[in-house]
């Protein structure tokens, strides 16, 4: 197995592995990886399929639904992330965001199995959060650690949201709901359970404000940290082939899906690792 940097601060390219065949200790280093690099992509698992995608699946960890998105009729854990050709609808997963930021218990690793890419495009780009808090002033930092923020998936996921008022045509099945409104509070830096080290954990895709602040007066120090939190020195693009299997660590990144392959065809499966409720970062 070679792991191979992508840029200094994140990212990481593995080959000379075949996750199928791994056994217990290729497996652990596969996640170390992940979390030292934040996101890993083991190229050429032309083999895998979605029966080992779920097996790889849950020897990292139990295996989570999510929420408002239709999962596979026979697998109720994978998601098939598609946009046709002929699709004009926004794709999904585009705009930063740290997946299902919005649960009590976000999850630790996120996985994307790629099947069917365009020939250029469709991207899609990492930034290390624990970089993002790092590369903040002294000051910045003692601030926001006694911070609680609010996420919520109404923006995107509830009635009368983004995804709901631009399903036509999609052909993903997206389930807008009234109980994306629900709010959830989490330390606006947080502690990694594995590492230790604090990350600012914020993302524009859910939060909405910050706790015990109006929306209106979160909105400067929020627009100016999403700003810090996808500088181009946190940032890394990875570029999908078939055959390729992603790994990112949800605790310490934000992401975005790039919609740039208008005319071509891309399908990927997606599943979801548990993790912990997060807890604040204490110096």
């Amino acid at each position: 197995m070679k792991i191979t940097r992508v840029t200094a601060h994140l990212g990481a390219d593995i080959t000379g592995v075949d996750v199928s065949l791994a056994n217990d200790s290729t497996i652990e280093a596969i996640r170390a990886a992940a979390i030292e690099h934040s996101v890993v992509m083991i190229r050429d698992q032309h083999q895998l399929g979605l029966d080992g995608l779920e097996a790889f699946t849950q020897r990292l960890g139990t295996p989570i639904d999510t929420p408002y998105v239709q999962p596979m009729a026979d697998r109720p854990n994978v998601v098939r992330v598609v946009k046709e050709a002929d699709e004009r609808a926004l794709n999904f997963g585009g705009g930063w965001h740290t997946d299902l930021s919005y649960l009590a218990a976000p999850p630790s690793f996120t996985l994307l199995y790629a099947t069917d890419v365009p020939p250029y495009g469709g991207d899609t780009v990492w930034s290390n959060q624990v970089r993002a808090f790092q590369t903040l002033s002294a000051g910045m930092q003692q601030t926001l650690l006694a911070m609680r923020a609010v996420h919520s998936a109404g923006r995107p996921y509830g009635t009368g949201g983004v995804y709901d008022i631009t399903q036509r045509g999609r052909t993903m099945t997206i389930l807008p709901s009234p109980d994306a409104y629900a709010e959830q509070e989490h330390p606006v830096v947080t502690a990694h359970p594995v590492t230790g080290l604090p990350v600012l954990f914020l993302n524009s895709g859910y939060v909405t404000r910050f706790a015990d602040w109006a929306a209106h007066e979160s909105q400067p120090l929020l627009s100016y940290l999403f700003m810090q939190s996808q500088r181009e020195s946190n940032v890394c693009r990875m570029r999908w082939t078939n055959g390729t299997l992603a790994i990112w660590d949800n605790r310490a990144t934000q992401h975005n899906a790039i919609d740039d392959y208008a005319g071509f065809r891309r399908e990927l499966f997606r599943t979801t690792v548990g993790g912990e409720i997060p807890v604040a970062y204490r110096g």
